[in-house]
Parts: structure tokens; sequence; C-alpha cells
């Protein structure tokens, strides 16, 4: 979303440009602007562009051009082809040979119905001077314009032309319609095969997806390719489709023992479950037991089926994983942990001992998630443990009964000698507890420097109710006063002099804060203003 962000961002500063200064152009805007850094050669073609660029490019220059109280003109192309005058846009399409195609393809799906057609016969035009470049740069921009309402158009193109049933816009005359005899800017096999291997690599993920979908439909890559194409893929949806399609084609040709070790290799969770599945076809079920400790939980419940099906018990390998010091990891706890009943918690209690703090959380994880949580005293030294996820899931034990906790040694934990898991654990315990101690630890902290902790005591000093810790007898006033000095870097002056005003305090009650607000303009101000008022009356 942040990348998405900053295109949008630089799609409205380049029409701003354009629209300021008449002399700008595309070469001095959209090449410098719209067009990433590390632009791909493509056949010696500059072809990955920022859709979101060109899309929010055109909705500012629109909404430039249509301001009343400061209409902003430009006499250049990409200026004309994105007026809010139809007819504007439409005398561009027509006025000019060599258009930005991208605005082109923009105005194929324009509201207007004689600026779509127009723009779709020039679009035709374009494409047919060079066909494989210029499609794969479309493909991008032509996906997200298939939201619009008429924007499905490009796209059903983009998918017939790659997809061998007819050339796209090959008789650009007849835009969107099937050409009826051969011509030579048709796609050949190889051009569309070079064209969908080029956007299978590329860094969109709605490209990819529509690259992965045509190139299965085409029905050219065997089964060890699809998966390998699987396991390399980082999209899970992506890598979904490869699967299914790797899937499909060993149900129909038989097993493949490379094609399944490629699936169990990938970092894609769903991509590697596939292939614990593809083990029971392939008679290899006896390798189902090393898949239960894999660190996700969908293979690990695919790997426990599997064993089943292979007349296996899984309860008892998992006992026997966790019974020998030397094999227990921490998966292997977690996948015990989803199925073991509450009986076996006295098992995961003797695991808190182990040397390897992974085990630790995962044991102490698996005895929350039963309710069967060990008592304080042992849980309250984990709290100081080196280890961050130990602490980590010995405060979530903790955490429902934090009222009882001593306060005094939760708020010693936080102190800034500490390592800071083992500080950000006790914080967590103060909130819980709630009260002075808190409010104290979290204006301490919030000049930590974590800045993720920092930010955590920021936002509950900027939370907290100061005036409920006085009526409770909490705290005195004199205390809260300092307080609300030392929160200074957080509370703007303008709280600091409201909750001062709240809780009642005089001046000279805070010598700390009263010097604080002293050194305001605004409380200098407010001061002369007293001081003449007394010599008027």
């Amino acid at each position: 979303m942040r990348l998405i962000r900053q295109d949008i961002a630089q799609g409205h500063d380049a029409a701003l440009a354009l629209m300021r200064h008449a002399d700008t152009g595309v070469s001095d805007v959209t090449r410098a602007v719209l067009l990433r850094p590390d632009t791909e050669v493509f056949t010696g073609r500059l072809l990955w562009h920022r859709p979101e660029s060109w899309i929010a490019f055109d909705e500012e220059v629109r909404r430039l051009a249509s301001r009343s109280y400061e209409p902003l003109h430009s006499d250049r192309i990409e200026a004309r082809l994105c007026h809010p005058d139809g007819r504007v846009r439409a005398a561009a399409l027509a006025l000019w040979r060599n258009p930005p195609v991208l605005l082109v393809l923009i105005r194929c799906a324009d509201w207007v119905p004689a600026v779509r057609h127009r723009a779709r016969r020039v679009l035709g035009r374009i494409v047919a001077k060079d066909p494989e470049p210029m499609l794969a740069a479309l493909v991008p921009l032509a996906l997200r314009l298939g939201r619009r309402e008429h924007g499905a158009w490009a796209v059903e193109q983009l998918e017939a032309s790659l997809s061998g049933r007819y050339s796209l816009l090959a008789a650009w005359w007849r835009p969107g319609r099937p050409s009826t005899t051969w011509s030579w800017s048709s796609l050949t096999a190889e051009q569309s095969a070079r064209i969908l291997d080029h956007l299978d690599r590329a860094a969109d993920l709605p490209t990819r997806r529509f690259a992965a979908r045509l190139t299965l439909a085409a029905g050219r890559l065997g089964v060890r390719e699809l998966a390998r194409r699987a396991a390399a893929e980082h999209d899970p949806a992506t890598g979904r489709l490869w699967t299914d399609a790797a899937l499909a084609a060993m149900a129909a040709g038989g097993p493949d023992d490379e094609a399944v070790d490629t699936l169990l290799g990938s970092r894609v969770p769903v991509v590697r479950a596939a292939g614990v599945t593809a083990l029971r076809r392939a008679g290899r079920a006896a390798e189902a037991s090393r898949h239960l400790v894999d660190r996700s939980a969908v293979v690990r419940a695919c790997a426990r089926w599997l064993l089943r099906q292979d007349g296996g018990d899984p309860y008892a390998h998992h006992r026997g994983l966790l019974a020998d010091p030397e094999q227990v990891s921490r998966y292997a706890v977690t996948g015990f942990c989803e199925f073991a009943p509450r009986a076996d918690a006295p098992l995961l209690s003797a695991l808190l001992r182990h040397p390897v703090g992974a085990v630790q959380a995962a044991a102490l994880a698996g005895l929350r998630r039963m309710d069967a949580t060990p008592d304080d005293a042992v849980l309250l030294p984990l709290l100081d443990d080196g280890s961050a996820s130990v602490a980590r899931e010995a405060a979530l034990c903790l955490r429902p009964v934090a009222r009882r906790l001593d306060t005094e040694g939760l708020a010693a934990r936080t102190a800034p000698g500490r390592r800071l898991h083992n500080r950000r654990a006790a914080f967590r315990l103060l909130q819980a507890q709630g009260g002075i101690a808190a409010l104290r630890a979290a204006v301490a902290l919030s000049a930590d420097p974590d800045p993720g902790l920092r930010r955590v005591a920021a936002d509950t000093v900027q939370g907290w109710d100061w005036l409920h810790a006085l009526q409770e007898g909490q705290a005195e006033r004199a205390e809260l006063g300092a307080l609300l000095a030392a929160s200074a870097h957080v509370l703007p002056t303008h709280r600091l002099r409201w909750w001062r005003t709240r809780l009642g305090l005089q001046e000279n009650d805070c010598a700390e804060l009263d010097a604080l607000l002293t050194r305001s303009p605004h409380d200098e101000d407010r001061r002369l203003w007293r001081a003449r008022r007394e010599l008027w009356d």
C-alpha cells in the first residue's frame, strides 16, 4: 500500500507539473516521474510502467483543468487526452499521430462512446506496428482498467491475442473483432510464449496471475515445469494456480517423484501442503511423519491426515518426539498442542525446563491454549528469561491474573538496565493492572530508546484519565503535576494546561509544570494581559 500511495502521489505531481508549465511534455514528465528507475528492458523498449501513476495522472489533470477558481490549461497532447470535455479528448485522438499509448489505453475505457471507440482504433494502429513489446507494456494498466464499466474490452482483447484465438487489433480498422484472414501483425506461438514468460517474471501481482492463467490455458508446460514454477512463486494465489495444474497433470499422467519433491521444497505453505497430499498417490505415505514438524499449521494438518490414511498414529508419534529431548523442536510442540487433550499438560510443563527458548515458548503457548497455565511462582521468573519469546508467552499467561501480581516487582522490571523484551513484558502486565504504577512506567518509557515501546508508552500517556487517578486516591496532586511535566514531550501544551485545570493544580503546586507552561508564548501573553487588566481595574 505504501508503494501504491507513492505512485499515486507521483502521478499527481506529474499532472501538476504538466498543467503549470506549458512547455513540459511527456519526455520531461512521464519518463522521469511515471517510469520506474529500475525499468526492465524488453526488446529495446522501456515497458514496466506504474499503472497507478498513470491513472492518478489522468484524474489529476482532469481535476486541475475543471477548477473554476484557478483554471490551468496546457496544449500538450497529454493534457488534452485527459481533458474534462469529451470533445477535446476525441479531437486529440483524431489529430495526433503518435499519442502516449498508455493514455490512449485509458481512453479505451472512457465513459463517452465516441472517445472510447476512437481510442480503440488508435490503439489498434499503434499496436499493429510492433505488437510484441506493446502488448507486454499494456497488460498492467489494462488489468486495472478492467474494473471499470467499459474497461473489460482491453482485457478481453489481450486474452484473445495471447491465447491465439485471433490477433489483437491486427485489423485495426475492425477493433475487437476477429480477423478472417492471416495478418502480418498476428502473434506467433513463440511470440506469445515470450510475452507470457516476460509477464510471469513481473513484479506486479495481477500481471503474474494473468500470465499464469493464460499459460495454463495454453497447456504447453509439463508437470515438472509446473511444479518448479509453483515452488518458485512467492504469491500464494499464483502459486495455487501452478500447484493445482501440477496436481491435475500428475492425476492424469501418473505421479512424478521429482515434481512432488519440488512442491515439498516451496516456501509457500499451500504449495507444500499440496506436495504432502501428493505423497499418497506417489506411494510415499511413509514420509508423512517428517512433515509433522513443519512450520505451517496447514502442512502439519495434511501430514496428520496422510499418516492416518496410512494406518499410523500422529498422537503416538508426537509423544515420542516430545519425550526425546534431542528430537523435540518448537514446531513439534506446536503441532502436538493442536490436537492434544488437557491431560497431557504435565508433559508440556516438563518442557519448561528445556534449554531451548523456542521450545519453552511453544510449551507455554500450549498450556495457555489448554487453560492449564502454571503457578505464578513458575511464570514470574520467566519474565526475566533471556529469550524474547519466553518472556512474551509468560506475560500472556499472567495477563488474566495481572491484578494479583506484585506491582513493585513489575515496575522494577521496566528499569532502563533491563533487556528490551523483559521491559516490554513487564509493561504489558502493568497496563493490565492499571493504576498509578502503570502511569509512572508509561511516562518513563515514553522516552525509551526503542521506538516500538516508546510509541506504546506514549499512547498510554495520551489516553490516560488523570482525573480518575486523583479521585481514586492513587496519587497526590503534586505527583500528578510532576508526571504531567515529565510528559511534555508527549502531550501538547494545551493538553497540559487543560489537565492542570481539571486536576485543580494551583500555582506553586508543581514548580516543574509551572516553569514549563510559563515558557510558553501563549501563556506569557495571557500573563501580560492579566497584568494590564489589573492596571485598568
